[in-house]
């Protein structure tokens, strides 16, 4: 459904630590995943999840399902915010990163299985 949060991002600058500190707090159990950057995903329900990464932290990042993600990153930026150019998941979909018109970190996230 467009507009629902279906992940966050969770920055840390040390990622085990930040990931038994959820484990402890919520129970939540994480995958490793394989790609270029330390990502370790967990899910919350069928249609939503999160992740803990290396990075500064200060902000979780917030994503939300849309249709179309090429059309939602151009709304971002025809509104004012800031929105980067869309990325595949393999056999997952596409997201794109950006930020509200505030400063406020953001992400869209389309569903694809199709993603190269």
């Amino acid at each position: 459904m467009p507009g629902q949060p279906v992940h966050f991002e969770i920055p840390a600058q040390d990622t085990s630590r930040a990931q038994d500190f959820y484990k402890n707090m919520f129970g939540w159990d994480f995958q490793d995943m394989e790609g270029p950057t330390e990502y370790h995903m967990t899910r919350l329900s069928e249609n939503s999840g999160g992740a803990v990464f290396p990075g500064d932290p200060g902000a979780i990042r917030v994503y939300f399902d849309v249709d179309d993600i090429k059309a939602a990153a151009s709304r971002v930026n025809e509104l004012g915010g800031k929105a980067d150019d869309p990325q595949p998941v393999p056999t997952m979909g596409w997201f794109a990163t950006g930020t509200d018109t505030e400063g406020n970190v953001i992400g869209l996230w389309q569903n694809d299985p199709n993603a190269a």
